[in-house]
């Protein structure tokens, strides 16, 4: 797959929330004179409150303050924060000098159609929590400082449309890719993190990063789950009691395929087919009536992201799309 880049002709006062909107080389926060970030030592203020900077100048100034010895690790995140995030935010936090987190509902995206207006903000909340954790900095921009009204530039990541995914969602990735090479170049981490739930994502982001030779660490941590196996993510707020209840089917069918791959190959079998790993899946999500449907199960080469017919030692991954009540749910595996 190619990427390409295609052209088209206040200060919030709260005792738990420090905002600037620019960082200059002395910042009054709090009533006392913090000198800017030079080491872990920094990490933040005496309380443990990140510094919200809803400007990509003030962000810009914490990056250039840094000594180039400095590592800096990067957690991209649309807000709305679970423990999944939060995973993330302590990796960062073991693994680097400065961590700095974004908070960025990203309009490009979403399709015509999806929970763009209704997706949870919650600013506040979320930097509390990763207050608790350590992170140093939030980048927390408006959608007109990400896009401005002369905005034209987007990344296009060639073949990523035909993926299941990028088939379930026309244009979803040229919004990922846009927004991910934008975060990379405003605050140029180190290491950056990211989560294994959404598998082609992360493919797209080591594509952007090795195509566009970005200097930057591109960290795939697991994906974090509930007790019953069901993938954390923000969207499962939308569903109801019954309906959580009955979710952890998404990853019992992976589990079953799982256990397919496995006892053939166990037996001496060199490959399964994928159309038996997809039909082990269905089976199993076919047994729950709160389903409606099931957009696609797909089994994908590891590297690409393309179908593959046969699974061998060198492994998959099964990702699969469904709705659950309001829900669309996504999830995957890593077969190996």
């Amino acid at each position: 797959m190619l990427l390409t880049v295609q052209t088209t002709c206040r200060l919030i006062h709260r005792a738990s929330i420090h905002t600037v909107d620019k960082l200059p080389s002395l910042s009054l926060l709090g009533g006392s004179i913090v000198p800017p970030p030079t080491s872990r030592t920094m990490s933040t203020t005496s309380n443990n409150t990140p510094i919200i900077h809803p400007t990509i100048e003030s962000i810009r100034a914490v990056r250039k303050s840094l000594d180039s010895k400095t590592s800096v690790g990067f957690v991209p995140t649309m807000g709305a924060l679970h423990e999944g995030h939060l995973s993330l935010a302590r990796a960062a936090r073991s693994q680097n000098d400065v961590v700095i987190a974004s908070i960025f509902v990203n309009p490009t995206q979403f399709g015509e159609g999806e929970d763009l207006d209704k997706y949870p903000r919650q600013l506040e909340r979320d930097a509390e929590l990763l207050g608790k954790i350590g992170v140093d900095h939030i980048f927390a921009p408006s959608s007109d400082t990400m896009y401005g009204k002369n905005h034209v530039t987007y990344v296009e990541p060639m073949g990523f449309d035909k993926t299941t995914e990028g088939i379930s969602r026309p244009g979803h990735f040229r919004g990922v890719a846009t927004i991910v090479t934008k975060l990379f170049n405003i605050v140029q981490p180190t290491n950056a993190y990211f989560g294994q739930k959404d598998a082609v994502q992360c493919v797209l982001i080591r594509r952007i990063a090795e195509d566009l030779d970005m200097d930057v660490n591109v960290q795939i941590m697991d994906t974090v789950r509930e007790e019953d196996g069901l993938a954390m993510s923000s969207r499962n707020a939308y569903l109801s009691d019954e309906e959580r209840e009955k979710a952890h089917v998404v990853y019992k069918s992976l589990c079953a395929a799982r256990e397919v791959y496995e006892s053939r190959l166990a037996r001496g079998m060199e490959e399964v087919t994928a159309d038996d790993l997809r039909e082990v899946v269905r089976a199993v999500l076919e047994t729950e009536p709160l389903i409606t449907e099931v957009q696609y199960v797909a089994v994908d080469d590891l590297e690409t992201m393309q179908p593959v017919e046969r699974v061998g030692n060198d492994g998959c991954v099964i990702s699969l799309a469904c709705i659950l009540g309001p829900v669309r749910l996504i999830d995957n595996i890593v077969l190996r």
